[in-house]
C-alpha cells in the first residue's frame, strides 16, 4: 500500500462570540476539511456539525472557574495529532488572540516544525450592538480599553485604574468575580456614578443583560442572576438608549 504523506498544520479558529451563524466564511470552509478538531468550551458545539464524518472531535474545554484541560496538556494534542492527523483545527470562542492563548499555541506550534495559521474571529464585546451599544459613539466615546478581570496570578488588572482615567469605554473580560472589586476601584476614583452593563451569552437566544452604574455592579448581575461567561461594559455608551 502506497504511504500517505502528513502535512502537520495548525489552523487558530475564532468561533466567534457564540451564535454560529457568526463565523467568518473562510473559518466555515476550513471546518468542513478539518481531520481532527480541539474546541473550546465557549466554541458553539453546532460548528462542529460542519466537520467531515472521518474528523475526530475532542473537547479540550476550560470552564471558568472549573475544570480544564491544562494548557501544556492541549499543546502536547495539537503536536501529537497535527503529526499524526495532519490538518488540526483549534476553534476558541470569540477571537483567539483577545485573551484566548492562540499566540501560545501558534508560538508552541512552530517550535515544533507545524506549519500555522490564524484565522480570527469576532470577540464578544463586538455583540454588545445586540443591546444597542456601540462601543465608540460620537461625541460620547472615542476610544476602547479591553482589560481582563482575571490575570494569570488572579488579581484584577491593573490597567483598569488607567483606564477609569479616560472617557474611553471599558469593557471587561472574565470579571464576573471581581464585581464587587471593580466597583471599588471606580468609587474610589470618584467616579462610581459611571453606566454599566452586563452582557451574558452573547449573541445567542439565551442572552440576557442588565444595566446600572458601575458602583452597583454586584446588584446589576444580581438583578437579573447573570453569571459567565459575561462581558461588563462600562462608559456613558451603555447608557444611550436603555
Amino acid at each position: 500500500m502506497k504511504n500517505i504523506s502528513i502535512n502537520p498544520e495548525l489552523f487558530v479558529l475564532g468561533a466567534g462570540p457564540g451564535d454560529p451563524e457568526l463565523i467568518t466564511v473562510k473559518g466555515y470552509k476550513l471546518l468542513q476539511q478539518a481531520d481532527v478538531i480541539l474546541y473550546d468550551n465557549l466554541a458553539n458545539k453546532e460548528l462542529l456539525d460542519l466537520a467531515p464524518d472521518t474528523c475526530e472531535k475532542i473537547y479540550v474545554g476550560k470552564q471558568p472557574y472549573g475544570k480544564n484541560t491544562p494548557q501544556e496538556e492541549i499543546h502536547e494534542m495539537i503536536k501529537h495529532f497535527a503529526f499524526t492527523k495532519g490538518k488540526v483545527i483549534r476553534l476558541k470562542g470569540g477571537d483567539p488572540f483577545i485573551f484566548g492563548r492562540g499566540f501560545e499555541e501558534i508560538i508552541y506550534a512552530r517550535a515544533n516544525g507545524i506549519k500555522t495559521h490564524f484565522i480570527p474571529g469576532i470577540t464578544s464585546m463586538q455583540a454588545s450592538g445586540f443591546e444597542d451599544i456601540p462601543l465608540t459613539h460620537r461625541s460620547i466615546s472615542e476610544s476602547v480599553w479591553m482589560v481582563t478581570g482575571t490575570k494569570k496570578d488572579g488579581r484584577l488588572s491593573a490597567d483598569l485604574e488607567l483606564a477609569i482615567q479616560s472617557n474611553a469605554t471599558v469593557v471587561i473580560y472574565m470579571g464576573m468575580k471581581k464585581l464587587d472589586e471593580i466597583a471599588e476601584t471606580y468609587i474610589a476614583a470618584g467616579k462610581g456614578n459611571i453606566p454599566a452593563a452586563i452582557i451574558q451569552h452573547a449573541s445567542l437566544p439565551k442572552q440576557k443583560s442588565a444595566r446600572g452604574m458601575v458602583k452597583d455592579l454586584s446588584a446589576i448581575a444580581e438583578s437579573k442572576q447573570l453569571t459567565y461567561p459575561a462581558i461588563i461594559i462600562i462608559g456613558e455608551v451603555t447608557g444611550i438608549i436603555n
